[in-house]
């Protein structure tokens, strides 16, 4: 009988949790239109926005809550409405902010993947991700934070990776995605400080986002932020027993010397392409990813591993860890991934 495939691409999106199926199932049984004035109406609109106030008090925010359909919709409504322009970006963020960045100063970063926000162009706003989906590593974003208002401007930090994994960062616009912590696809945020930030459009959502409210998408996301991040402990612990194995192995563990988040690990093997690496491992039931699950389709040269000084680094793979992750699953990945180090 064939060894049950290992899936490690949480990064890319993570099971539904149970808790967050049965609330999207009660969602759906509360089938009005939340802006309906009648009584079904109402019930929807009241859970809602109970819903709303679920989601800020897990995630710690005494903010605005604007529901949107995922972290790059967010991400797109702070960047083309927020009050102040927008004057830089991180030379490493997601292509959901690089295609709205036009002429923004791009921030470089060093070998580690950490943005120093000493050039930071006064009163606009800047965009940082919290967390980089490829590489894991965290961003000061409270340092970052305080020179750019020191400078004037406000700053949006991407949270996709983040949410619900550790404890959000001071920024006046927070970008995540429910599908990423347990959640469904379909379903994210934008975190507002202040509504005085944004320009509305009208519609929904105060008037800041039109469409019909996915009512058993936020009930959803609700419960999963709900179910807590104790499990990051075990993350923390699986990832350290990947790292030393891709060292022990003789690969890299790219930006090995920053503060990582302990669910993503980039690992460099020279001598066999990403691309090469992803297929044996698929044919031995392992499910990884190289770079950004939204640009893997892509031949191009990660621009994150780029602006980290790893020029032609096509030999890098993303490894990411989920609640149902094991120390089995990571060690077949590491007896996997060693024989391939042999051969290449």
């Amino acid at each position: 009988m064939p060894e049950p495939r290992i899936y490690l691409d949480h990064a890319a999106t993570t099971p539904l949790l149970p808790v967050a199926a049965e609330a999207m199932a009660h969602g759906f049984a509360i089938w009005a239109n939340p802006s309906s004035p009648h009584r079904a109406g109402r019930a929807a609109r009241a859970a809602l926005e109970d819903a709303r106030a679920r989601i800020a008090a897990a995630l710690g925010w005494t903010g605005e809550v604007i529901l949107t359909s995922g972290a790059s919709e967010a991400l797109t409504i702070a960047l083309t409405r927020a009050h102040a322009p927008l004057v830089a970006v991180s030379a490493v963020e997601h292509e959901a902010v690089l295609r709205h960045a036009g002429d923004a100063l791009r921030l470089p970063v060093d070998r580690a993947g950490l943005v120093s926000g000493d050039d930071v162009p006064p009163g606009g706003l800047v965009a940082i991700q919290h967390v980089n989906n490829e590489t894991g590593v965290i961003q000061p974003i409270a340092d970052l934070t305080a020179q750019v208002r020191d400078r004037g401007g406000m700053l949006l930090a991407d949270c996709a990776q983040s949410a619900g994994k550790l404890p959000l960062p001071e920024a006046d616009l927070i970008a995540i995605s429910a599908h990423k912590f347990g959640g469904p696809v379909g379903i994210g945020a934008l975190l507002v400080r202040d509504w005085g930030l944004l320009r509305p459009t009208g519609g929904q959502e105060r008037g800041y986002r039109g469409g019909t409210e996915n009512l058993p998408g936020a009930l959803a996301m609700a419960a999963a932020l709900e179910a807590g991040r104790d499990w990051m402990a075990q993350a923390h612990v699986l990832r350290a027993r990947l790292d030393a194995a891709i060292v022990a192995g003789g690969g890299e563990v790219v930006a090995a010397t920053a503060p990582r988040l302990a669910t993503i690990g980039a690992y460099r093997l020279p001598g066999l392409s990403a691309n090469a690496q992803l297929i044996r491992l698929d044919a031995q039931g392992i499910a990884v990813s190289a770079g950004s699950a939204c640009s893997s389709g892509s031949l191009r040269t990660s621009h994150v591993l780029t602006a980290m000084g790893l020029d032609g680094a096509q030999d890098v793979i993303r490894v990411s860890i989920g609640r149902e992750t094991g120390v089995d699953q990571i060690d077949r990945f590491a007896a996997a991934w060693s024989a391939m180090a042999v051969r290449a």
